[in-house]
């Protein structure tokens, strides 16, 4: 048993270790002056918690059987409610506590209204969550009036450049995400029940689980992650705006489906999110690199994302011919 689970979990993130090393050695071939600096390493250690956080959120929506498209909403208005905060007080320092924990509020609330209307109302959270974006994005239009709110206070701001020990502090953040989001999957009965739930609903709910208590959870964690991910986009940008991150949402589906999450809900790991997301920041840097258009960035994701899932589906047909 223990090595058909060894086997299961390298099947995923080795694959992953693999690509990231041909990356990295190709890169390091075509350009090695531009690609191995560590000023381009700190690089990509300051930007991927900012969609690597979200993907965390999405791959608990996606566990449970759902998806959060409302993700980069929550975000960029837990940012632009956190930047308001700190402009109306000053900046002092207890206004960016302040401001912290009212982003974390907001993330915590959106989330909860999505979780809501999924779990009590019944309504599909791909019609909940694409809603809530638009939304949460509208509310982030109508406090901001367009503009980004900046000039936030330096000590705000000043994070996303701090680091300890050579290790930008965003990515410590993302760290402490994926080991918070790791414990609740694997050492808590709401990620055994999470699961369950995923997998089936309606065993789930027979087994004596409320189901609707571990969706709204669900949620609400993913809301409090968005909310995370905003305050680093807020600090790394010295501002906030309600379209900051158009990008993230196809993003964050490609990682948590490459990472190995069953687009069906019940399976999901932190590791293989994580080994995704390390790809998919490579894969970035090196089109940055050589000077790629954006577009075709996105286009190279999307089709990504649709071979990925179509390779899925044809496994889950094939293992279901051989029973």
């Amino acid at each position: 048993m223990l090595r058909k689970r060894f086997r299961q979990l390298d099947l995923n993130t080795l694959s992953l270790f693999l690509i990231s090393l041909l990356i990295y050695g190709m890169m390091a071939i075509l350009k090695p002056k531009a690609f191995l600096t560590v000023r381009n390493l700190q690089g990509m250690l300051v930007q991927f918690p900012e969609f690597g956080i979200l993907a965390l959120g999405m791959m608990l929506a996606m566990i449970s059987g759902g998806i959060d498209l409302s993700l980069v909403g929550i975000s960029n208005l837990s940012g632009i409610v956190a930047a308001m905060l700190m402009q109306g007080m000053g900046g002092s320092p207890l206004s960016i506590a302040l401001a912290v924990l009212a982003a974390l509020a907001v993330g915590a609330l959106c989330g909860a209204l999505n979780g809501l209307l999924i779990g009590y109302l019944k309504i599909p959270p791909m019609l909940v969550t694409l809603c809530g974006l638009q939304l949460y994005t509208g509310i982030g239009l109508i406090l901001t009036k367009g503009p980004a709110v900046s000039g936030l206070p330096e000590a705000f701001s000043g994070f996303a450049n701090g680091m300890v020990l050579g290790i930008p502090l965003p990515a410590i953040v993302f760290i402490l995400m994926a080991l918070v989001v790791t414990y609740l999957l694997s050492r808590t009965i709401y990620g055994q029940q999470l699961c369950l739930m995923g997998s089936n609903a309606t065993a789930s709910r027979y087994s004596g689980i409320d189901n609707f208590r571990i969706i709204l959870k669900t949620y609400i964690l993913s809301g409090l992650l968005g909310a995370v991910s905003g305050l680093l986009v807020a600090s790394h940008y010295n501002s906030a705006k309600s379209d900051y991150g158009n990008s993230y949402t196809l993003l964050t589906l490609l990682i948590v489906v490459l990472g190995g999450t069953n687009p069906d809900g019940g399976r999901g790991k932190v590791l293989g999110v994580t080994m995704a997301v390390i790809v998919l920041q490579l894969v970035s840097s090196a089109f940055n690199t050589l000077r790629v258009d954006s577009f075709i960035k996105t286009f190279v994701w999307g089709l990504i994302l649709i071979l990925v899932v179509a390779n899925i589906r044809l496994s889950d047909r094939r293992k279901l011919n051989q029973v």
